[in-house]
């Protein structure tokens, strides 16, 4: 049975029980419903083993969380399920802090810190820090430019 299946069955009728509907939700909510119940962890992603610590991590009451790179592996649908997620953290009043490649995220964040010129050995200062909107019209750095690609800029 899949999250998806399981969070259904779980959530009405003669089965309801409401503990596990609140875990299955979650695990729903950071886009692994397709998942079934009882997958060994070694058949996961790092991108799914790490919106699995999300999900476990979204019942305590901590207000910040730091993601790395968690649309690795996951379709565009995905992202957009992601994303919505991230938007509700932020308005409960959690931080959300996103280390991220993908350019839809990119896009959707309220801000950027862009770290370069180069990667490993030939990065790591601060290249740019605002706004999407304000990296795209900037363009004075790679990702700028990707980015500015992206949104059609």
């Amino acid at each position: 049975m899949s999250v998806t299946e399981a969070e259904e069955f779980f959530g009405d009728g003669e089965a309801r029980t409401p503990a596990a509907h609140r875990i299955l939700s979650r695990l729903a909510d950071v886009g692994l419903g397709y998942l079934s119940l009882g997958q060994p962890l070694t058949t996961l992603s790092g991108g799914e083993r790490q919106r699995l610590k999300l999900a476990t991590h979204m019942a305590e009451k901590g207000g910040v969380y730091v993601l790395d790179e968690p649309t690795t592996g996951l379709h565009l649908a995905d992202v957009e399920q992601l994303l919505g997620l991230l938007d509700r953290l932020v308005d409960s009043g959690k931080s959300v802090v996103v280390i991220e490649h993908h350019q839809a995220v990119m896009a959707h964040a309220d801000w950027i810190i862009d770290l370069g010129p180069g990667a490993g050995h030939e990065g790591g200062r601060i290249v740019f820090e605002g706004t999407p909107a304000d990296l795209v019209a900037d363009r004075s750095t790679l990702t700028g430019e990707h980015l500015a690609a992206y949104v059609g800029a």
